[in-house]
């Protein structure tokens, strides 16, 4: 029976997530390390964010060289001998961080510690800026199945696309964090902007911000999280009679100061990748600074309310229908009678909303127009003809671009599958049907005939002429010049429609 112990599946990075970098600022001294960690943990509960407490690892025996194992001299190798904890110290430390409730971070800065980091139980891994570019340290990392947050003070762009490129192609989780290795960082060198770069550059990647600011700066997180960072460090600690706290690094005062900031910024950006919800106050606010619908004229019930009979006024009255209610898409129609000047309302009208059938034309032609390979003029305006209305345009209506209108016209006209144009006349045009796509059936007074693409067919001024297709046709008409008042319907019922065309621009893309 295999008993090896499985690894805990990775989780998924909190959002947002707010690192606590406790460092060497333990001073080698395990109590003190979990004063620190519980008086920052106590702190933090009080907010709605997610937190992690970040140690770091180095196998000392063999990170530094033998030769210099006792060189006080040099700055680094002081401080990581002098604060040196054995592996059951630090196993306290990243029990006193679960024990608060907190996720467990590390850095490690050489391979030994790699593996230590998955033995100990930690959540998350952290590459520090100095090792961000360590292959032989990358590849043990990558063995791990947690996820990886890389700092990238001082990293050029190649080579933090390689380092992308080498995550991505693990499937590792993988997060970046701006950085500028100062300690601390004057206020005009922290450079956030740098978030806008990495946010652009790598689509999908989460990024973060570490900070060495002066530890009572409060700003910067502020402007990390409204430029979208979404992980944030700090390094923390608490100061003591026996141990002083270095500049960069916060106090539980200042940590708090930090994330009231953090919450306060939050709050002030609102809601995320959706649209926001308006309050009542808000709504009813600008429903009173609009303009409402009044009637010119005596509207009689079932009668259709135009755009000529109507002016727009304030004050607004409850259910008024006002001019942002007003399109070419919205078709009002009175439900009783409205006297001169009164205000057309929910209660005294209908709107019928004919956007999605308008919407439905454009997708049809377009798709006709694409098979047909024509081509259409970039601002050409697209004119929906319904002879009988929008409800019945399929069938009866086409659509069409006049290209040129001068003493020649030529328009290209689209009949969708099982349209009909009535029956019409003209007293002066003449014009030309050339079938570019598909089969018109096309009626000359009395005799019909069916014209297929290629096919041209000339109407002489006075022959009365309708078309149909089955199959959906599209097809050139050019003629001499055309008068809006040359139109000459045999059904009179066409005649009475005053709104037989609707008018669209910016409809080809």
């Amino acid at each position: 029976m295999n008993t090896a112990r499985r690894p805990a599946p990775a989780i998924q990075l909190p959002d947002p997530l707010f690192v606590f970098e406790l460092a060497n600022n333990h001073m080698g001294d395990i109590e003190h390390g979990v004063r620190v960690i519980n008086e920052i943990s106590a702190v933090a509960k009080g907010f709605p964010f997610s937190f992690a407490f970040k140690l770091q690892y180095r196998e000392l025996d063999t990170f530094i060289h033998p030769d210099y194992k006792s060189r006080n001299d040099i700055k680094y190798i002081k401080r990581f001998s002098e604060t040196r904890l054995d592996r059951e110290g630090t196993r306290r430390l990243v029990a006193a961080i679960k024990a608060n409730g907190l996720l467990a971070m590390c850095t490690p800065f050489d391979e030994a510690s790699v593996v230590r980091i998955v033995e100990d139980g930690f959540d998350v891994l952290k590459i520090a800026s100095c090792s961000f570019t360590d292959w032989p340290l990358l590849e043990k990392i990558v063995t791990t199945s947690l996820p990886i947050v890389g700092s990238t003070a001082g990293i050029e762009l190649q080579e933090m696309d390689n380092v992308v490129s080498f995550m991505r192609h693990r499937l590792k989780q993988f997060a970046l964090m701006t950085c500028v290795a100062q300690y601390p960082t004057p206020y005009n060198e922290l450079e956030i902007n740098q978030i806008d770069l990495l946010k652009a550059r790598y689509e999908g990647l989460r990024v973060g911000y570490s900070t060495h600011e002066n530890p009572d700066e409060t700003l910067a997180v502020a402007m990390a999280i409204a430029k979208g960072a979404t992980i944030f460090e700090k390094h923390v600690g608490v100061p003591t009679e026996k141990y002083a706290l270095n500049d960069y690094s916060a106090n539980p005062a200042q940590i708090r100061a930090w994330l009231e900031s953090a919450a306060k910024a939050y709050a002030i950006g609102g809601v995320r990748d959706r649209r926001m919800e308006p309050s009542k106050a808000e709504l009813d606010a600008l429903k009173s600074l609009r303009r409402g619908a009044f009637v010119k004229r005596r509207i009689a019930k079932g009668e259709r309310i135009r755009s000529e009979d109507v002016f727009f006024a304030i004050p607004t009255q409850d259910a008024h229908i006002t001019a942002n209610d007003w399109s070419k898409y919205h078709h009002f129609f009175a439900t009783r009678d409205i006297e001169p000047e009164q205000a057309v309302l929910a209660t005294n009208s209908e709107c019928r909303d004919v956007r999605a059938k308008v919407l439905s034309i454009v997708t049809r032609v377009r798709e006709l127009l694409q098979k047909s390979n024509g081509v259409v003029p970039g601002e050409a305006e697209l004119e929906i003809s319904h002879h009988y209305g929008i409800d019945k345009f399929d069938e009866f209506g086409i659509t069409m671009v006049t290209v040129v209108n001068r003493n020649y016209c030529k328009k290209l006209i689209v009949v969708l599958p099982g349209q009909k144009h009535p029956e019409q006349f003209h007293n002066q045009k003449e014009e030309t049907f050339h079938v570019l796509h598909g089969e018109l059936n096309l009626r000359l007074d009395d005799e019909q005939q069916v014209y297929g693409p290629g096919s041209v067919v000339t109407i002489t001024p006075g022959v009365r002429h309708a078309f149909e297709s089955p199959n959906g046709a599209v097809f050139e008409e050019i003629s001499s010049t055309h008068f809006i008042d040359d139109s000459f319907y045999t059904d009179p019922e066409i005649a009475r429609n005053h709104e037989r065309k609707t008018f669209l621009r910016h409809w080809i893309s």
